[in-house]
């Protein structure tokens, strides 16, 4: 009888705590290593790391691109052209007794050139010399045309040449000369211009030197209008202005 009270005393204690929401799991030995091995085993995960900031480095701005200026096309133009005095010398050497007067006469007059250069070492001339002033009667005509070798001599100083035809004839009281002939002479032109190139493209090698650009310019020359065997002397001094175009 005392066993089977002591019966129902456990089974109203068990009940009263299932009733409560007590936990009546019987827990095993087993159960309790796991339990303990499953702690030790976990590990809680580090944080991740925050991701760095990014550095953006600052470009510089580019800079506007500027089309390049086209070139000029300059055309170097060889052409001038000169005025000045003549001062000729007539001196005859015919002993011809028809010969109405045998002597030399000094003349003085105008000249003019005209020519082109090709570069600055060849060139082609046309002159014309009239002397008016005459001393002893003896006028002069003379008119040629001429190869024109050239020399410069640093920027400003050309020496040049002359090899040519001309037409020459006389007027007056001394030996008459009416001929063509070769005619040869010599000269210095002076550059009084500031040789500068441009910007741009030439159409031949900018050069600079002598009396090769625009601009004003001195000359002075000597030439033998007869350069012929048996004629009369017949030189001239010329001197003058001349301007490139």
């Amino acid at each position: 009888m005392k066993n089977i009270k002591l019966s129902l005393i456990t089974l109203m204690t068990l009940g009263t705590l299932a009733y409560a929401g007590g936990d009546l799991t019987v827990v095993t030995p087993y159960e309790e290593e796991d339990i303990k091995l499953a702690e030790e085993v976990y590990v809680e995960p580090e944080p991740a790391p925050e991701p760095e900031a990014t550095i953006v480095e600052k470009q510089p701005t580019p800079e506007p691109v500027i089309a390049p200026k086209p070139l000029e096309h300059i055309k170097a133009n060889g052409f001038y052209a000169g005025l000045g005095i003549s001062a000729s010398r007539y001196k005859t050497n015919c002993n011809c007794p028809n010969s109405p007067k045998v002597g030399t006469d000094k003349s003085a007059g105008i000249m003019a050139r005209v020519g082109y250069d090709f570069n600055k070492y060849i060139g082609i001339e046309a002159r014309g010399i009239k002397t008016n002033w005459k001393s002893d009667g003896g006028r002069v005509q003379h008119a040629g045309l001429f190869v024109k070798p050239m020399l410069p001599v640093g920027d400003a100083t050309n020496i040049y040449g002359l090899v040519g035809v001309a037409k020459t004839k006389t007027k007056g009281h001394l030996q008459t000369t009416n001929t063509n002939s070769l005619a040869v002479g010599a000269g210095v032109e002076v550059d009084l211009s500031k040789d500068t190139p441009k910007e741009g493209r030439y159409n031949r090698p900018f050069d600079g030197q002598g009396d090769q650009e625009k601009g004003l310019g001195l000359f002075a020359d000597y030439e033998r209008m007869v350069a012929k065997s048996g004629a009369p002397d017949l030189d001239a001094i010329s001197a003058g202005i001349t301007y490139d175009f």
